[in-house]
């Protein structure tokens, strides 16, 4: 049998109940009400209990059973060393389409790491496949309600889903969606196809949108995603790019669909990401066929939102702060990637026009790094911008998308941080939100919650 060792509490919060029995950073959560915790939702589902068993193992060994009694909704003000109080979950896939089989050797080791946890599904908004999940994980994501589960169901043949995903068994783990879309669960699930050129468009798109739409109202929507493809391939199962034709096929394919799913259920269910619009050159749909922006995580919908919160802000910037804005003189820089650049010139270019005293600069950074065919900006590096921008005119501020910082952190996927750009490009470096109010705020120098 496997030794249980509890889990390691790497802060108490002041004030709580926690620190008023001593429980320290280093001690250990054994157990509570007398039973093991795999995780943090057993944690969570525990706790909620108005009195509490808590068996504590301190850092000296000596272990100490405390009796509390609290509020239902009351926390104990723990956090642990383990933010999900478990290993992660290592993909057992083999996807033909996978990134991080895309990249290059020598970057940090957790690039390299495929997570495939259920559980991070609903925590990060991460999406899964269900090839590792068993049926003891369906029973906990319906006895602690987890939800929205994000899946990535790439296709509903399950021939071809074996095929795509390197894993004889990925085709059997569909039927788990049953379990999750059975009467009754309320479980909710966001879907996602990462579309590939000749493997599974086409019809086999076709299939997987009608079959899908049987899950709805679980189901609440499914991304259409084209496969990214870097210059590190070699040895990797040959994919092609799509072209403009390919795109407005796929775009036609869904809107039709958007129109038949609506009728009958009021929503749009299927959406095309953002790429697709750029592909093929067509407008991006109105706000209203977003469905409210419910897979914007995933790249659907953000070029609307960001056009949208551009105009409303520019209408508060122009009609509150007009006087702040003829009288401004700055000179600053925008570098982003090759997908939004377009747009974010169209829109600077239209602040630019109502301020004299504004110099500004758009740089579009090509993706020398991974290759030129991935064009969003949350993948460029830090090396690209600065070989890109030596001796460009950058002005007092150069401005970067804050999608390219790893989360939390000052640092680009290469390793290369902020200060490392600062220093070599010789200007201030700030990070611009992806988002429309953010951009006017930067424009004109105007405080962000004075242009809603």
């Amino acid at each position: 049998m496997k030794k249980y060792n509890g889990h390691l509490i790497g802060n108490v919060e002041d004030g709580s109940i926690a620190q008023e029995l001593n429980i320290e950073k280093g001690d250990y959560l054994l157990k509570i009400n007398d039973e093991e915790l795999e995780d943090v939702f057993d944690y969570q589902y525990l706790v909620q209990d108005e009195h509490l068993d808590v068996l504590i193992r301190k850092a000296d060994g000596e272990e100490w059973l405390l009796d509390i009694d609290k509020d239902f909704d009351e926390d104990l003000g723990i956090e642990f060393e383990n933010g999900l109080m478990d290993n992660y979950r290592r993909c057992s896939n083999s996807c033909i389409f996978c990134f991080i089989d895309q990249m290059p050797k020598g970057m940090r080791d957790t690039l390299y790491f495929k997570d495939d946890d259920s559980r991070l599904s609903f925590l990060q908004g991460n999406y899964v496949t269900l090839t590792n999940m068993s049926d003891k994980d369906i029973d906990r994501i319906l006895k602690y309600h987890l939800s929205p589960i994000n899946i990535s169901f790439q296709t509903t043949n399950p021939e071809l889903r074996c095929k795509m995903l390197g894993n004889r068994f990925a085709g059997e783990a569909l039927k788990k969606v049953d379990r999750l879309c059975a009467p009754g669960t309320g479980i909710e699930i966001n879907g996602q196809i990462v579309l590939c050129k000749g493997v599974n468009d086409g019809p086999e798109l076709t299939r997987s949108i009608t079959d899908l739409t049987k899950y709805i109202p679980n189901l609440q929507s499914v991304s259409v995603v084209p496969v990214g493809l870097s210059k590190y391939r070699d040895g990797l199962y040959p994919l092609e790019p799509f072209n403009k034709e390919d795109a407005q096929k796929v775009i036609d394919e869904i809107e039709s669909w958007q129109k038949k799913v609506y009728k009958e259920h009021g929503i749009h269910f299927i959406h095309a990401s953002d790429e697709w619009y750029f592909l093929a050159g067509r407008d991006f749909p109105e706000e209203e066929r977003y469905d409210g922006y419910i897979q914007l995580e995933n790249g659907v919908g953000m070029v609307r939102l960001l056009i949208n919160e551009f105009e409303e802000s520019m209408k508060i910037a122009l009609s509150e702060h007009m006087d702040h804005i003829k009288g401004l003189k700055r000179h600053i820089s925008f570098a982003t990637g090759k997908l939004v650049y377009p747009c974010i010139k169209e829109l600077v270019d239209r602040a630019v026009s109502v301020c004299p005293g504004l110099n500004t600069s758009v740089y579009e950074i090509i993706n020398e790094f991974f290759g030129e065919r991935i064009t969003v900006s949350g993948l460029l590096t830090g090396q690209d911008i600065i070989k890109q921008l030596k001796g460009k005119e950058l002005g007092d501020v150069l401005y970067l998308p804050e999608n390219l910082l790893r989360s939390g952190e000052d640092y680009l996927l290469d390793d290369v941080t902020v200060g490392d750009i600062e220093r070599e490009l010789n200007v201030k470096v700030g990070i611009a939100k992806c988002d429309g109010h953010d951009l006017v705020s930067k424009l004109f120098d105007i405080p962000v919650d004075e242009l809603f």
